[in-house]
């Protein structure tokens, strides 16, 4: 009989029985992993935690009080038996891969990840593997990301622009990842940047574990509406639409998502301008990443699964599509239901009850602001 594979995809999550462990598990179990502490990886009801150190006080902060151990990148931790090693994933503050050895066999659970620097995160850094398991959110050849800097130039310059015509500007993206890429990015002389108590909320906690962020001001009740309007507004995709938005009118709303490189995702998003910004790999990205690592076998878990399947395998890779419960956090900015058509049961379930689902998806307008 075949050995059982280090690594098997199972109905709670990524599960190692050698080591008695899940990566990223959605139910309840004794030993998690984390990746990231986005919510479609990081879920409330487990025993105990494992992940990054600058992941520590977000987690906190989103799950409620865990039994939570950390470690730095390249940090050994041995479960019955079972090497574990965490390195970056480049997707936002803390984000990690997972390293998984036992007797000489190396798997490499990636989570979510990108490639280009962005000046926030710790850089994606390729690990050798002979499994390898990625997402492929963006695995069309459609998605192609242009440098950061260009990005930036343009919303920089968009923001000049709606001073000069007295418009106040506000910016939106996830307030875990895309808020402080844009925070550090963003040009300071044109004036202050306030933020929507979520992502306020989310900065205060990446302070709490030491990141060094620009500063910013929290919106609340009491803040002058004419001395906010002079600045950039940060705000999170569950503020679209609402009258905490409203208030703040005449104002030019952006979007940043890597879907705005999809022809007609701004209009369905009702935004003033599309920026093509995502935490995620493009189409090179992917197949450079997972060339790098020199894998016999690569598993997509979310995304284009079945399209980027397809094409790794004409192109000389061994890959398999898998399915699994990820892709829930910045799917939700898509303006389409999914990337594709999934099998029954594998969109990520409003059942994570932390503050981690409410966060970005249902909180805006509430007395936090």
């Amino acid at each position: 009989m075949a050995n059982k594979p280090l690594l098997e995809f199972t109905d709670r999550g990524i599960y190692c029985a050698k080591g008695k462990f899940y990566i990223d598990p959605w139910k309840p179990v004794d030993d998690a992993v984390i990746t990231h502490a986005h919510a479609d990886h990081a879920y409330v009801g487990h025993k105990r935690y494992l992940a990054h150190h600058l992941s520590r006080e977000v987690l906190l902060y989103r799950l409620g009080e865990i039994n939570l151990q950390t470690v730095e990148y390249a940090e050994t931790v041995m479960k019955n038996g079972v090497t574990i090693s965490l390195y970056p994933a480049g997707h936002v503050i803390g984000s990690a891969q997972i390293r998984v050895e036992y007797k000489g066999e190396v798997w490499v659970v990636s989570g979510d990840y990108k490639v280009e620097d962005d000046g926030i995160s710790t850089p994606f850094e390729p690990v050798k593997c002979h499994h390898f398991i990625s997402e492929c959110t963006f695995g069309m050849p459609v998605y192609q990301w242009k440098p950061q800097v260009q990005t930036f130039i343009e919303i920089n310059n968009w923001w000049r622009s709606n001073l000069h015509n007295g418009l106040a500007t506000v910016l939106v993206g996830y307030s875990l990842g895309k808020a402080q890429r844009i925070l550090q990015n963003l040009d300071l002389f044109n004036g202050k940047v306030y933020t929507h108590g979520v992502i306020e909320n989310t900065n205060e906690a990446l302070r709490r574990n030491g990141v060094q962020l620009n500063p910013t001001e929290r919106i609340t009740p009491e803040s002058i509406k004419e001395e906010v309007r002079k600045g950039i507004i940060i705000a999170p995709p569950s503020s679209v639409g609402t009258p905490w938005m409203r208030k703040f009118q005449p104002y030019s709303f952006g979007y940043c998502s890597g879907w705005m490189a999809i022809r007609g995702a701004k209009r369905r998003r009702a935004a003033d301008r599309g920026f093509v910004l995502s935490d995620h790999a493009d189409w090179d990205g992917l197949i450079s990443a997972i060339d790098a690592t020199g894998c016999e076998c690569v598993y997509l878990t979310h995304g284009y699964t079945a399209t980027f399947t397809r094409y790794l395998n004409e192109i000389g890779f061994n890959a398999k599509e898998v399915h699994t419960l990820y892709g829930g956090e910045e799917e939700e900015a898509s303006p389409e239901p999914s990337p594709e058509k999934r099998e029954p049961g594998t969109q990520v379930e409003n059942a994570n009850k932390g503050l981690s689902f409410g966060e970005d998806l249902g909180e805006a307008g509430g007395p936090a602001l």
